[in-house]
């Protein structure tokens, strides 16, 4: 069997070491005498009941929160789901108060607006429905106020952000959930 010799280290990898040590020490010092645990906030929001917005529920009942950026559904027998969305870029986009469901559509064709035209003479004047540029995603909910959508998106980065032009959006697999449990006549509200 032969015997190796350790080797000494080299006076590089010494002050490296050192270097490292003093370093790392005062965050490892930190990190062993924390006693109390750190409270997080769990929670963005707090879920609402439909009686503080509602008269009653009727075929159902929907409404979006914009501030803290989701979306509350209760069906007729008072079944409540609550999914992430997106919301307006800014306050002059959002439109709050009372509408409802007037339209369904599985596959939506987009047109801009014409504010958005405007703001954005680049954009396309029309994406048919099923086009991965298509930003109202795989389902729409027609509001009665002109232009006005809870749709889909096949950016999910949007998702807990301001960053449409008006309209609330969620995941497409979240849309279509909503998309078979709201019927027409579904109230809305947007707060």
């Amino acid at each position: 069997m032969t015997k190796t010799t350790p080797k000494t280290p080299s006076r590089r990898a010494v002050l490296v070491g050192a270097t490292a040590a003093t370093l790392f020490a005062p965050s490892i010092l930190r990190a062993q005498t924390q006693q109390a645990p750190v409270d997080r906030n769990i929670a963005a929001f707090r879920v609402h009941e439909w009686r503080d917005h509602f008269d009653s529920l009727g075929v159902g009942a929907i409404l979006a929160d914009t501030k803290s950026m989701f979306l509350q559904h209760w069906t007729p027998d008072g079944d409540m789901r609550i999914y992430p969305t997106s919301v307006p870029l800014s306050d002059d986009l959002t439109r709050t108060g009372f509408t409802e469901v007037i339209d369904k559509r599985v596959a939506p064709s987009w047109s801009p607006t014409p504010a958005m035209r405007e703001r954005n003479p680049e954009w396309p004047a029309f994406i048919p429905g099923g086009d991965p540029l298509n930003p109202m995603g795989s389902h729409a909910l027609y509001l009665s106020w002109q232009f006005y959508r809870i749709h889909g998106t096949q950016d999910t980065r949007k998702i807990g952000r301001k960053s449409s032009n008006g309209c609330i959006g969620l995941y497409n697999e979240q849309i279509a959930e909503v998309y078979d449990r709201a019927p027409i006549g579904t109230k809305v509200r947007l707060i």
